[in-house]
């Protein structure tokens, strides 16, 4: 999310607004340093229904008098809190969702509090008349679901030729090919399943870029695993680094399971950082991330998640070298397709119409 919301800020620049970013800090969060303004609001819990109501809180008060003509709510559990201080004061709100949050697998086995979520969005979204999201799918359930007009506005890279911020990886790490993961380390990614397909990947090593729930998890089983000298974690690292970790790969893994909608409809950041670091990858075959990857030819999908089946996937693209070519031909040439500076326009314009502003 802090990649989008940092593109979405730099092209409201662009148009000479002053975008305000809210949102909370956390024990281990960074210092920040970037052109616009933000807000990180300190809270006293950290997870549960106590944080969202603190924090939705904190949000509606500090909306109630900050200066602005248009307020957007990021995904349903800020919504609350934005919703408020835009119907009280009168001021514009856009809604961008970027997951369908209400079928995130946190919440598929826990039916009070999705069907919390699930009122808390039937009361409100119907109300709004400014709608975002990141794909034709969740876009299509929301216009069935409150007839209401969704644009969609992707998640996708910045085309940027400009070198990346080095990272760090140990000594000879790279003297085999690397395999990349990048993104949340969450449940239902694949990771376990890639780590177990390490043992059929002996001339491979494999790099884990992020952190999530499972980030714990997956480094013991590593070490249980004996795979700590060819499996690295970096932990999170900023966006501005992230491309260079990208580059040292050979071939990026897009993994995600069928674990209620929000997983089977995702279209994940990382497909696009791959596609535009120049590497194929092998991907889950669910319906918006095998739309992108057919449509560019930069990969091949599976649906066997099994740690044979995976290591059969990365073998049968870069061992044939005449494929692994090809693949990374058809990344390059889809970043022109499938880059932020296409969705930019759309923005703007989406913008202008929630304040009320004419364009051609």
């Amino acid at each position: 999310m802090e990649k989008r919301l940092h593109k979405m800020a730099s092209s409201l620049e662009k148009q000479a607004w002053e975008p305000v970013l809210i949102g909370r800090i956390l024990p281990g969060s960074k210092p920040l340093s970037r052109s616009y303004k933000i807000i990180r609001k300190r809270l006293l819990f950290k997870k549960g229904p106590v944080f969202y109501a603190c924090f939705n809180i904190r949000i509606f008060i500090h909306l109630m008098f900050i200066k602005a003509d248009l307020f957007v709510a990021n995904d349903l559990d800020t919504l609350p809190g934005v919703w408020c201080a835009s119907s009280l004061r009168r001021i514009p709100i856009v809604y961008d969702s970027h997951e369908y949050f209400t079928e995130v697998p946190e919440l598929v086995n826990r039916k009070i509090i999705k069907s919390i979520w699930k009122n808390i969005e039937k009361i409100i979204q119907p109300r709004l008349k400014n709608v975002i999201t990141v794909n034709e799918s969740i876009a299509t359930i929301f216009r069935e679901e409150y007839h209401q007009d969704v644009t969609v506005i992707s998640n996708l890279p910045i085309i940027n030729h400009s070198e990346a911020i080095m990272g760090h990886l140990p000594a000879g790490f790279n003297e085999r090919p690397i395999i990349i993961y990048q993104g949340a380390v969450n449940i239902g990614r694949g990771i376990e399943e890639l780590v177990f397909a390490m043992h059929h990947l002996l001339d491979f090593n494999l790099l884990i870029v992020g952190d999530g729930d499972k980030l714990s998890e997956i480094m013991l089983l590593v070490k249980k695993e004996n795979l700590a000298d060819r499996v690295y974690f970096t932990g999170r690292v900023s966006f501005d680094s992230l491309a260079w970790y990208t580059k040292q790969a050979v071939l990026g893994i897009s993994l995600e399971q069928d674990m209620g909608l929000n997983y089977k409809l995702a279209l994940p950041n990382k497909l696009f950082d791959y596609m535009n670091a120049g590497i194929p990858v092998l991907a889950s075959n669910l319906p918006e991330i095998s739309r992108v990857v057919k449509d560019t030819g930069f990969g091949i999908l599976i649906s066997d998640f099994s740690p044979e089946s995976i290591a059969g996937g990365i073998r049968k693209i870069y061992n044939n070298k005449a494929l692994y070519q090809e693949l990374k031909r058809n990344a390059i040439q889809g970043v022109s397709r499938y880059s932020w500076e296409g969705q930019e326009e759309l923005l703007i314009r989406h913008y202008h119409k929630a304040l009320g502003i004419m364009t051609d």
